[in-house]
Parts: structure tokens; sequence; C-alpha cells
């Protein structure tokens, strides 16, 4: 019989592992009110230096200076070399935080440009005209940022938010998005003959949630690099029109707005994109639209292993080798998803009873902005990592661009049914 060997070296030493790690610790130090704010620069409208204060100059310093030690710990662990790290990292960090800046202009924030955007745009902007040093990519860690900052998303995903809207809420979120992934997946890889990863991301980043439900897929079928990149592109491009035009088309034809938040929360990408154009719409969507959202988030983790185990005993598997061991999907799952369970699980059924919901309620509020900050980093990493020259290459293919029209359309068209049938018809009001 085989000998069965677990790499518990992997605990310290490996990427999705840390992101559990650093997760798990800032969110005991946000907890213990160590770690009492992220702030966020304010919204203006001329100056943007009116957004910022001396205050919150200094306690986004004392952040970054936080941030910095806890990650170059994991970098040391994973043999990385955290002297030459540091200041790569203060770098990229005050790039995102400009990005941040820029999208708190009251004009830009109401036409979807999030603070992602800009990130994106300053990272390619830096490439493409002054090319990536050498020094700066000790701190191009765009996955670990990115992992960290889902693991951090698990806990605002309680648990309890489902029964907001009750068993409508459930089957509209979880009924349309493995129909609308399975239906996009199949038509890419079988009809278009696609690579099975990068049909895979765009399936999953039109039914369930972006940019975090690409990059978890990414991990669990350990697709290329530029395959993502092509993604998360078409995605943000696609939330900020379907941000402005969602609701101008769900005012104009005179959809209740129970309704039109329930459309706006199973079909735009971003989260944060979800509340801003739910606020467009009324408080009432908004609400409705944010609930709807985080049920589909919850699907990450489940998709996320599923799609491990798939690629490990189908789609990978060569049929003349032995069938592969329990052990194989467990190397191939990725971890972080384990971090963003665990946080679920405490907030839902430790914190929320033991707290209460207001406590709880602000402790999600710094981890919110905590994520927030990774995202802002991880996207002006992606950016650096994107040349035009090797975009293009990507993406000289019309077939990414017309599969992810097919399937934001599919989920656009299958999402108003349900919520029409679920929210307009069935649901006493």
């Amino acid at each position: 019989m085989e000998k069965i060997e677990i790499n518990w070296k992997s605990l310290w030493t490996s990427e999705d592992w840390w992101a559990n790690w650093l997760g798990f610790t800032l969110f005991i130090l946000v907890y213990l009110e160590i770690l009492s704010d992220a702030p966020r620069p304010s919204l203006w409208v001329y100056n943007p230096f009116s957004s910022l204060t001396g205050n919150t100059i200094m306690m986004v310093l004392a952040l970054m200076v936080g941030l910095v030690a806890l990650f170059s710990i994991g970098i040391w662990a994973m043999g990385g070399q955290p002297r030459k790290y540091v200041p790569a990292f203060i770098v990229i960090f005050i790039i995102g935080y400009i990005a941040q800046i820029i999208a708190g202009q009251r004009t830009l924030k109401t036409y979807g440009f999030e603070y992602v955007f800009w990130a994106l745009f300053a990272g390619i902007l830096i490439r493409n005209l002054l090319g990536l040093p050498d020094w700066l990519k000790h701190a191009v860690k765009t996955e670990l940022y990115i992992k960290t900052g889902l693991v951090l998303l698990g806990a605002e995903i309680l648990f309890n938010v489902l029964m907001n809207l009750g068993i409508y809420g459930l089957v509209l979120a979880w009924g349309v998005t493995p129909l609308v992934l399975y239906i996009t997946y199949t038509l890419g890889a079988k009809r278009w003959k696609m690579e099975k990863s990068l049909a895979l991301l765009i399936a999953s980043a039109t039914s369930v949630c972006g940019v975090s439900a690409a990059i978890a897929m990414a991990a669990a079928s350990k697709a290329k690099k530029e395959h993502l990149t092509v993604t998360i592109s078409m995605s943000l491009i696609f939330t900020a029109l379907m941000l402005v035009g969602m609701p101008l088309l769900i005012k104009s034809v005179g959809m209740s707005q129970i309704v039109g938040g329930a459309w706006i929360g199973g079909t735009i990408d971003s989260s944060g994109a979800v509340v801003a154009a739910g606020e467009l719409l009324g408080e009432e969507a908004m609400e409705v639209a944010i609930v709807i959202k985080m049920i589909q988030n919850m699907m990450i983790g489940i998709l996320s292993f599923v799609v491990a185990v798939i690629w490990v005993l189908k789609v990978e598997r060569d049929p003349e080798a032995p069938r592969p061991r329990v052990l194989d999907i467990w190397y191939r799952f990725p971890k972080f998803i384990l971090g963003f369970i665990v946080l679920s699980f405490v907030s839902s059924f430790i914190l929320n009873p033991m707290i209460g919901e207001t406590a709880l309620s602000a402790i999600l509020d710094v981890v919110k902005g905590l994520r927030t900050y990774f995202f802002s980093v991880a996207f002006v990493c992606i950016g650096l990592e994107t040349g035009f020259k090797e975009l293009g290459q990507n993406i000289e293919s019309r077939d990414p661009l017309k599969l992810y029209l097919f399937g934001q359309t599919l989920n656009l068209v299958m999402t108003l049914i349900f919520a029409l049938f679920l929210f307009g018809l069935i649901m006493p009001r």
C-alpha cells in the first residue's frame, strides 16, 4: 500500500497558507481593537487633498508600516528577501492609496469608476511607459494580496443573511449561478474550443462575482496568469457600464425596487458596484442587492472545491495514469478558501451571538477597509504585470470577449426571469 506523505512544510512556506495566517492575524488584531481603523479617503469634488486630514495620513502610514511588517514575515518564511520587499511594497502601497483617492471624486464614483480600476490603470501605465524595474518586482505578489483579501471577505459573509430574503434569495443566487457557469463554460471549452481554464474563468466571472470568483477559480484550476488578466480586464469594463446602465433601465421601465435590487445583486460582478448601483436605484433596492450578492459570494468556496476535484479527476488526468488520490485533490484545492470559510463561521456562529450585531458590524467595517487596501495593492500589481503587447496577444482572438458577452447576457436574462418570478409574483408582501 502506498504511503501517504503530507507536506507539513507547506503550512509555513505556501502562499495559500500564508494568506490564511495573515488574514487570521489581522482579524484577531481588529477584534482585540489593536487595529481599530483602516481609513479610506473621503469623497471630494474639486480638490483631492480635501479628502485627507493630518490624522488620516498618520493612520494610513501606521497601517502601511504594520502591513509591511506582517507581510515581510511571510515573505521571509516563503524564502523571499524582506530587505528588498519592504521598499517595493511601500511604493506599491502608496500607488494603491492614490488610486483610492482618485476614486473618491464624486462624479467618477457615481459612474462606477472604483479604486480597482484606477489601481489597475496606474499599474498598466507604469509597466507600459517605464517598464517594470527589477527592484519593484520583489513586492509584486498579486495572488498573496488578493487571497488575503478574500480570506477577510469570509468574515463579512454572515449565514444569517440567508434568512433576510429567505428561500427566495437563495433560489435566485444559487439557482441561476451554476446554470450560467455550466452553459458558458461548455460553450467556450467545447463549442469554441477555447482553453478550458480560460473558459472557466470567464464563466465564473460572469456568473458568480467577477474578479473574486475568477481568482479563486484560477487557483483551483492552475490557470495561466494571462488568462486571469484578460478576464479581470473585461470584468472591470462591463461592471462600470452595468453600474450606470442597469439603474437607468430599471427606472425607465417602472420595475419595483425589490425586483430591480435582486436583478442588480445577481448580475453586477463587483460587490462595491452592486452597492453603488443599488444606491442609485433606492434604499430598498440597495439592501436587497447587497443580500443577494452576499449569498452569491458564498458559492465561491463551494465552486472552488468542485473545480479542484473536477480538474484533478477529469480535466488534467492522464487516462493511462493511476487514479488520483484524495491527497492530490487536497493539494490542488486553494487553501485560502478554508480561511474564507473559517472566518465566515466565526463571524456567524461565534461572534454574532456573543457580542451582538452592532459590535460585529463595527469590526467588519474595519475588516472591509483592510480588504480594500489589499485589493488596491493587488490591482496595481496586476497592472504592473500587464504589458499591452502581451495583452494584445492574449485577446487577438475575439472568442474571450464573445464568451464574456454571452455569459453576461445569459446571466442578465436568467436572473431577471428568476427575480420577476420570485420577488414579483411569489414572494409575499
